[in-house]
């Protein structure tokens, strides 16, 4: 496959699933820690959409920062720990106004 695939520099192009709601349902409700994407820090390496277990990472392309759905972000800290600038920072998710620390 390889060779047949250098012999007619045409590269393989694979769908990406997307997202959608199924019997887990969405993720966000639970989350302990939250993912903050510093935009000016981002190379768009694409290595956070590229390692995101929940495909909660999106992207319009090979030069334009990832957006982050907290919808489907499980908190997980995978995007943070592959992000080769750091330009991922988990933070500790906001309680709600009258819970107990």
């Amino acid at each position: 496959m390889r060779k047949i695939m250098q012999s007619k520099k045409e590269s393989l192009v694979l769908p990406l699933s997307k997202p959608k709601v199924g019997p887990r349902g969405k993720k966000g409700l639970w989350r302990v820690f939250r993912p903050i994407l510093d935009e000016e820090k981002c190379i768009k390496c694409q290595r956070c959409f590229m390692y995101c277990p929940e495909q909660a990472i999106e992207t319009e392309g090979k030069n334009s920062v990832p957006t982050i759905n907290y919808d489907w972000c499980t908190g997980c800290g995978v995007c943070a720990n592959e992000c080769p600038v750091d330009a991922i920072e988990m933070v500790k998710e906001a309680r709600e106004k009258g819970e107990e620390e």
